[in-house]
């Protein structure tokens, strides 16, 4: 029997699992991913090697790396199952995270998990890219086998070669969101695994996770904020205005966090070279505008709260820079995360045990049956 005492709703501050994929230090403000600090690691890796850190613990040498790029590259080819349910979803203008759910579950699932995690991991662009042009009435695009992972998902989506900078830029917000601790979308995955199901279910579970809203988070509305003030000048009256009225400002605050979250830092550096590169600093100066002032009226307004800038703020100036409409923010959040929740599963089948907490009853135990005439 389990004391009433040891519930913990929401498993807040229970431990689950032991993992080497990533370190969250709220207090410190600390992101460190298979032992490299994030701003380190992000602005510098190719998603390649994220995935492949991730997955071996260590980086790739040339070598390896030539040959995760072609393995990588060669599966994200569509099975025309998948391509048949994002036409169907396209037809009912579905949301963008259920059509990849749908097409996620179309690439199978079997005993070979490493083969999974691959095609999964190399796919979800396909996937989003494929959708967002039936969506405008476009016919999806073959993959580029030369591009790289993030330089294909840009070329797919318009049907031109990104530079480098975009690349770049694409790059670093995948490394800076593929994993972070035991969040609800891959304790979902690793619930999933552990019960010996395949991949493909566990990725599609951790999907059905991200897309809530209480997970997958808002960076839409965060830049929609930015977008509404307009002009430097406005900012403390509109901010001002929402406080009063008791609203949250999106882009601030974070559960975890109680100093700045470091992904912010990483990813306002990326808007600053893509913005900078773009020849037009106005909406990145106008953010960095919105941000101070709002972090000094919220000290104002809810002293002690340590509500800072989170990974929502910037990740909507990225994305909204590399010509992404709001409604590919979490889908391409997914791309970046499948790597994430791959690794994790591998760890719960190396683990070799099913998650099974307990719960505490709270009902009655002194009903008895009452025939049906007799209610």
């Amino acid at each position: 029997m389990i004391a009433e005492t040891n519930f913990k709703p929401g498993l807040e501050g229970v431990v689950a699992a032991e993992t080497r994929l990533s370190s969250v230090d709220g207090e410190a403000g600390e992101l460190i991913i298979a032992g490299f600090p994030l701003e380190e690691l992000a602005p510098n890796a190719a998603f390649e090697e994220m995935v492949y850190l991730l997955w071996h613990d260590r980086l790739p040498d040339a070598a390896e790396l030539a040959v995760f790029r072609n393995r990588m590259a060669a599966a994200r080819g569509l099975p025309p199952a998948a391509l048949d349910l994002l036409r169907a979803a396209a037809r009912d203008a579905a949301p963008a995270m259920d059509a990849l759910r749908m097409a996620a579950g179309a690439l199978t699932g079997g005993d070979d998990h490493e083969a999974d995690a691959v095609r999964l991991v190399a796919c979800f662009p396909t996937i989003v890219a494929a959708y967002r042009r039936l969506l405008n009435g476009q016919m999806p695009l073959e993959p580029r086998p030369d591009l790289g992972h993030a330089a294909n998902y840009l070329y797919m989506l318009v049907g031109e070669t990104p530079d480098q900078t975009r690349t770049r830029a694409l790059e670093t917000y995948l490394n800076t969101v593929v994993d972070h601790g035991l969040n609800a979308s891959t304790f979902a995955a690793r619930v999933i695994i552990s019960t010996g199901s395949d991949m493909v279910s566990a990725v599609v579970g951790a999907l059905g996770a991200l897309k809530g809203p209480l997970h997958g988070g808002a960076p839409g509305p965060a830049l929609n904020l930015v977008f509404e003030i307009g002009e430097a000048a406005n900012a403390e009256t509109v901010l001002r205005r929402r406080l009063e009225a008791g609203e949250r400002l999106m882009g601030f605050g974070h559960r975890v966090y109680k100093v700045r979250d470091p992904r912010a830092d990483v990813l306002a550096a990326a808007a600053e070279k893509l913005f900078q590169a773009g020849g037009d600093r106005a909406l990145y100066e106008l953010a960095r505008a919105v941000e101070n002032t709002a972090l000094r009226l919220l000290e104002e307004y809810k002293p002690g709260r340590r509500l800072q800038t989170n990974v929502e703020f910037y990740t909507a100036l990225v994305l909204h820079g590399l010509g992404l409409p709001a409604e590919l923010f979490t889908p391409t959040f997914a791309i970046s995360r499948a790597a994430g929740w791959t690794a994790h599963a591998f760890e719960q089948i190396a683990a070799g045990r099913i998650i099974r907490p307990q719960s505490a009853y709270t009902g009655t135990k002194t009903r008895r049956w009452t025939p049906l005439a007799a209610r």
